[in-house]
């Protein structure tokens, strides 16, 4: 029963949303409430005056913008709650695609200001993919922005998802007077700097209550019972199993620099959002319950504490029950891997562990046993699938300014590449490394890490490739001759697998064309030593 109470108890999600949409400082107000932090880091066009807590890496600090997934663990109202901080810039998408596939729902954050921009609609198609239940937080309500009805309007046409609201703004900007919860028929007044603990709560007896007149003025009121009734009338109750598959998107207004509305949020989210969902893996569907350890590593993060130069691999657990110093299966590797000291996190801050359950994010100090995609289990053999590795869209050659310094660049270029945010590609034949990313940011980011974690200094020389594509083929002796046909055009990822640098569009159809007996792939899936199509 114990077992079944734990995992029942437990939600794991991951905050999205399009930079500066104000999803860090969401994130900091779910942890002030849950007593995780006392103060909260203070994120203001694009400079920090209080480092954001899930901001551990320096360059995000001085650039203002989240590029690593944190993953923070606390309690509230007797739920724990695992909160995966993703990266906003598009630049590092690829880590955020992976985090979506460790969690079992997401909550949302759109700026009322700038309404519904690309990255936002990226990630809800990765979503929606999953069919991934997803709460919307529209965000900056104290500021200037769209009409309400028209912003609705906006994100459903743009993200095609359905919403339903749950509570209703009180105009907007200078004029913000709070919101009304349709679903408890309650008011809350807004006031700047709001703190967590503060109640301001005016329960109402419904949406025709005469201390609506008497607390907003006649006017206002008058417009928030037509707009209720309106969104009522449409909407109804909510119907959570719509919710949970997917279909539905629960909607709050807020003002998270404020701490306005995000406590409605947070109780809506921990009543209906899902505990830990089953997974589907190569061999069949593990479902949360089962008594057996099994889990996935969707992240590693080479010096999460610079003083140390640990390396972290993140590793969701999927069902059973995780143990410290107990002995589990390394599938990949067909080894017994235990762990004397597994970590809970609070973004940098690391505790050790004894157990975790279904949905518990633990954190394995890693000598370089795990890549992405790993599976750990209690014997049986399978790998959980659907966790991407994608194209990279921008290439450099890796230009070594140091050479006393050869090998910290080596160790830093691998451990670098395999937390996931850049894929590195040896010249085939040759020495020549070559880091490919989906974005610019990248680059600034693994040129920073090798110079001030590794002591390598690097540049980065541009290269006239437009695409890789993964290369197979049912013929080794076709393929052979590509290989040696195309030598300039060709590299080796990490694991040996053979790749193909395509210079433009033209001419990477030109060659699918001309090699019907060779396979071109621009995705992968991760599993075993590499890309497994």
């Amino acid at each position: 029963m114990k077992f079944h109470d734990e995992i029942m108890r437990r939600r794991t999600f991951a905050i999205i949303s399009h930079p500066d949409a104000g999803k860090t400082t969401l994130t900091e107000k779910f942890l002030l409430f849950g007593g995780a932090i006392q103060v909260a880091g203070a994120v203001k066009s694009n400079k920090i005056k209080k480092s954001a807590t899930s901001d551990f890496m320096e360059i995000e600090r001085q650039r203002g913008i989240s590029v690593a997934t944190s993953v923070m663990t606390f309690e509230y109202q007797n739920i724990l709650i695992n909160l995966l901080d993703t990266p906003g810039h598009k630049d590092f998408a690829e880590d955020t695609y992976r985090t979506l596939t460790a969690v079992d729902s997401v909550i949302l954050v759109v700026d009322s200001v700038n309404g519904v921009e690309e990255q936002t609609r990226r990630l809800m198609e990765v979503c929606r993919m999953r069919d991934t239940p997803v709460i919307v937080f529209i965000n900056k309500l104290d500021r200037d922005g769209k009409n309400r009805f028209d912003l609705l309007e906006e994100i459903e046409k743009e993200l095609k998802i359905q919403l339903h609201p749950m509570t209703w703004p009180i105009n907007s900007g200078k004029d913000f007077k709070g919101v009304y919860n349709i679903h408890d028929k309650s008011l809350r007044l807004f006031a700047p700097n709001t703190k967590a603990d503060e109640e301001d709560v005016i329960a109402t007896t419904d949406i025709n209550d005469p201390i609506l007149d008497e607390k907003l003025g006649d006017r206002d009121a008058a417009i928030l019972r037509e707009d209720v009734e309106l969104v009522d009338g449409v909407n109804g109750p909510l119907n959570v199993d719509d919710y949970l598959k997917g279909k539905v998107s629960p909607v709050f207004f807020g003002s998270a620099i404020n701490n306005f509305g995000v406590k409605e949020l947070l109780d809506t989210f921990i009543t209906i959002a899902p505990p830990p969902q089953g997974r589907d893996t190569t061999a069949r569907r593990v479902d949360a319950e089962e008594s057996k350890l099994s889990g996935f590593v969707f992240k590693i993060h080479a010096n999460l504490d610079p003083k140390h130069r640990d390396r972290i691999a993140f590793f969701r657990v999927c069902s059973g029950k995780f143990e410290r110093n107990k002995y589990f299966h390394h599938v990949r590797l067909n080894k017994k891997l235990r762990f004397s000291n597994p970590y809970s996190f609070m973004a940098r801050d690391k505790s050790v562990i004894e157990d975790a359950y279904a949905g518990d994010v633990v954190g394995l100090f890693d000598t370089g046993n795990f890549k992405i995609g790993d599976t750990l289990t209690e014997g049986e053999e399978f790998y959980f699938t659907g966790i991407p590795s994608f194209s990279p869209e921008i290439f450099k050659e890796v230009v070594n300014k140091d050479p006393l310094k050869t090998k910290q660049l080596e160790r830093g270029l691998l451990q670098l590449t395999d937390e996931g945010v850049a894929q590195l590609f040896t010249q085939f034949g040759g020495t020549k490394k070559i880091i490919g990313c989906v974005g610019e940011l990248q680059f600034e980011v693994i040129q920073y890490r090798l110079l001030h974690e590794y002591g390598a200094s690097v540049e980065f020389r541009a290269l006239p490739f437009y695409k890789a594509c993964w290369i197979t083929s049912k013929d080794p002796k076709k393929l052979d001759d590509f290989t040696k046909f195309k030598q300039a055009n060709v590299a080796e990822d990490k694991d040996g697998a053979l790749v193909y640098l395509a210079q433009s569009e033209w001419f990477l159809n030109t060659e699918i064309t001309n090699n019907p007996d060779i396979e071109f792939h621009f995705s992968s899936e991760i599993h075993k030593t590499g890309p497994n199509f």
